[in-house]
């Protein structure tokens, strides 16, 4: 947040509306190439109200998408390269292992991006991680570079380095107006900003702010229910033990995949989702009752008992949590089809914390006109039809 002493300015190089982990990085990236750049974030921060609070996200590096995979080695080194930055620890490396039938396209396509063949059988698993009971014929795919990012820990590790390094963050500014043209001009409940760049990295917001802007993408915010199961006996999923980080990959019993995180945030309690939810409003997601139906909690249960029977099988903690989904699951990295000077980053799918480094260093490249230093192809806008309406 701006210090109360600091003289308000109007106009700046690069403009970022949303300050999750994304538009930090990308402003994170801005402001070490020197660019002049305001972050506006509508909420006070820290807040939970997106998708990017919370302790803790896997980052791995076996990923089924080749184009994914081959970003993770530099967003591993731009991970560390914060750590190094800020003095902070953001990663701790417990493996992952990834659950799926043999054969299955998916989880084949892992094990090719790590480039080694260590595939478990249900008793090798059990033998090497007691926590897991894999079903007969069912196998895992090992990712021993893998770990927990602490999440929280990270955002605020970007956004120190970005105003470290000039940047200016103003959170507590809804956006209410955007101007298009030769320069952006951004109005807010506090102020009106200009400048000859804007980059939109507003989350389950995005869709609303790209629509006056005659971009109809079809991004889909879903609710998600962040759980965590007691273990039965305290410990055994813990970072004091080798429990890994795991993900599923075309099972039955998790049509839309479940993942799971050690024992980080509260003692005792692992953490285990399923990567699904129930589409909402953003504006309307604390008006939730409690007793609405949850559906995935049984989903959950059903898997637990199955696959993890040393934690009870109903969630002793449950917390909330965004995705903005697109519908093939790939993020949006690209310059609007009419204003080449309005670049937009949305649709994460709640698979993006991880390359965060990566998805700024592309926006900012983006920005400023450069060419990317990966093949954008699967993130276009266009990949979508009938996207551009009337501005």
């Amino acid at each position: 947040m701006a210090a109360p002493s600091q003289p308000q300015k109007s106009t700046y190089d690069v403009i970022v509306i949303g300050a999750g982990i994304q538009g930090s990085f990308t402003a994170y990236h801005l402001a070490q190439r020197h660019k002049d750049t305001l972050l506006l974030e509508q909420f006070l921060v820290p807040h939970s109200r997106g998708s990017s609070h919370g302790q803790s996200r896997i980052i791995r590096s076996a990923y089924p998408q080749e184009y994914y995979s081959r970003m993770m080695p530099e967003s591993f080194r731009l991970w560390q390269q914060l750590e190094a930055e800020t003095g902070t620890t953001l990663y701790r490396q417990t493996g992952l292992v990834v659950l799926g039938p043999p054969g299955e396209p998916e989880l084949e396509a892992c094990r090719r991006s790590m480039g080694v063949d260590e595939v478990l059988d249900a008793a090798a698993l059990a033998q090497r991680f007691p926590g897991f009971r894999l079903q007969a014929g069912q196998v895992a795919v090992l990712d021993s570079t893998a770990g927990v990012l602490f999440a929280d820990r990270a955002l605020r590790a970007a956004q120190e380095v970005f105003r470290r390094h000039g940047g200016t963050l103003r959170d507590g500014e809804k956006v209410l107006h955007i101007e298009p043209g030769a320069t952006v001009t951004v109005t807010t409940t506090a102020g009106v900003y200009k400048a000859p760049r804007l980059i939109i990295t507003a989350g389950p917001w995005t869709g609303a702010f790209v629509e006056q802007l005659g971009l109809h993408l079809p991004l889909q915010p879903l609710r998600i229910d962040v759980c965590y199961w007691r273990e039965k006996q305290p410990g055994s999923a813990g970072l004091g033990s080798v429990s890994p980080c795991f993900l599923t990959l075309g099972l039955s019993q998790a049509p839309h995949g479940i993942y799971g995180l050690p024992s980080i945030e509260y003692p005792g309690l692992m953490k285990v989702c399923h990567h699904h939810g129930s589409p909402i409003d953003p504006e309307k997601r604390d008006q939730i009752p409690p007793s609405a139906p949850r559906p995935d909690i049984g989903v959950l249960s059903s898997f637990i008992s199955t696959y993890l029977p040393g934690l009870e099988t109903q969630p002793a903690v449950m917390e909330t949590c965004l995705y903005t989904n697109t519908p093939d699951g790939d993020f949006i990295l690209d310059r609007h089809p009419k204003f080449s000077n309005i670049v937009i980053g949305a649709g994460f799918s709640g698979h993006g914390f991880k390359l965060a480094p990566m998805v700024g260093k592309l926006l900012c490249e983006l920005s400023l006109g450069e060419e990317p230093s990966y093949d954008m192809t699967h993130f276009a806008i266009t990949r979508f039809p009938g996207v551009l309406g009337a501005a």
